[in-house]
């Protein structure tokens, strides 16, 4: 049995600059088709300029470092990042200018073939300084998080915008999210929703996606979708449709997905006025009294249309039903005088004061501070906070 756990001999002065050190656990010899080794760089430390004609995988176990393809800007690689580098790619690879770095280094050939070229200059190596300096600093919480929602994805923006992603992911991601105990899928199915009435297809996308890595079925994203035709508008929310759908494809999810409708045109309008009484009570009835008799088709249409077309769907409880309403009408700000109907609504179903200040909390990094202060001022109306 070979351990990688010792760094291993230092690595020959003619293939780097510095001290590195490797630890071959996998060798021709063995005849497993496949090279790996440790390879733990001091700071300042680097490899020459090479190529591998068969490719080759770095997994970064420890510290920070930098990887550059030739004709590219250096990257900065941290512990968990996984570079993949293409066949007969130049290339070179080390530790940053303040810290040492670690790697595991897999190229998958008997030989271990590598074709080393020039040293890299320290011209060309302190211009990474440069990178470092600006590079994402992103806290281990936060890069956790982001993580369990969307698994090894590198945002071209850390590369673009380093400044505005280390901000938002810090405060997003670990700042944020810690704040409260709302589970991850109820809080990622909420800014979800929050992403179709902010009209931010490439968001939703995001975020589709990353409910379907946290245990959302299929048939929960629909109908989440579906329950915001009502509040959101048919025209906005086609183009979502659409996007969910090349995401079920990506993902080899058959569509349609199961149904989940409960009404007929019968009984559309009896089943969905009593969801509606189930979820806001008597009042209900002095609604449909207190119409105008050139507006009481209004009342008519909420009945059968918002909620017995869709809020009596099954593939989502009540309770989720009406957060996921709440998040609709937060997002599309003006909103207020519903807003405080279903903070009421939520309250008779179960969502107490704490859950919408968690959810009010989630949302904030995604609507931005006047709709959420809005939805703030609207809850200490309706649930004002206990003395």
């Amino acid at each position: 049995m070979t351990s990688i756990k010792e760094q291993g001999p230092e690595a020959p002065t003619a293939y780097f600059t510095g001290t590195v050190h490797v630890n071959l656990a996998v060798t021709p010899e063995d005849k497993l088709n496949v090279g790996l080794g440790k390879v733990t760089f001091d700071a300042k430390a680097r490899t020459n300029w090479h190529t591998h004609p068969y490719g080759q995988i770095l997994i970064v176990t420890d510290g920070i470092g930098y990887y550059q393809g030739k004709g590219k800007s250096v990257q900065i690689i941290k512990k968990d990042d996984v570079v993949k580098i293409p066949k007969n790619v130049e290339h070179w690879h080390g530790a940053s200018h303040q810290n040492s770095m670690t790697h595991i280094a897999i190229v998958p050939s008997d030989t271990n073939a590598t074709v080393w070229m020039q040293a890299v200059s320290d011209e060309a190596y302190d211009k990474a300084l440069t990178d470092e300096k600006s590079a994402v600093t992103i806290s281990e919480k936060a890069h956790q998080n982001h993580n369990q929602l969307w698994p090894e994805y590198q945002s071209n923006f850390a590369q673009t915008d380093p400044e505005l992603i280390q901000v938002f992911d810090n405060f997003a991601f670990d700042e944020i999210v810690g704040h409260d105990n709302l589970d991850v899928k109820t809080r990622t199915l909420m800014i979800l929703a929050s992403t179709i009435a902010s009209q931010s297809v490439t968001e939703y996308k995001m975020f589709a996606n990353a409910a379907l890595n946290v245990g959302a079925t299929p048939v929960e994203v629909k109908e989440i979708l579906y329950q915001s035709v009502p509040y959101v508008g048919i025209s906005k929310v086609i183009d979502f449709v659409k996007a969910t759908n090349d995401i079920f494809r990506e993902r080899d999810i058959n569509l349609p997905v199961e149904p989940q409708s409960t009404t007929n045109p019968q009984t559309r309008h009896e089943k969905g006025l009593a969801k509606q009484k189930e979820i806001f009570g008597d009042r209900i009835d002095d609604m449909y009294k207190n119409a105008p008799d050139d507006l009481l088709h209004f009342q008519h249409y909420l009945s059968a249309n918002c909620f017995g077309d869709y809020v009596t769907r099954n593939g989502l409880d009540v309770q989720i039903r009406e957060l996921a309403t709440l998040s609709f009408l937060i997002a599309l700000g003006g909103t207020e005088n519903q807003i405080k109907g279903h903070i009421q609504g939520n309250a008779n179903v179960g969502n107490g004061r704490q859950k919408l200040i968690d959810l009010m909390t989630q949302l904030l990094p995604y609507v931005g501070y006047p709709r959420t202060l809005n939805a703030v001022n609207c809850l200490n109306e309706i649930l004002p906070p206990k003395k």
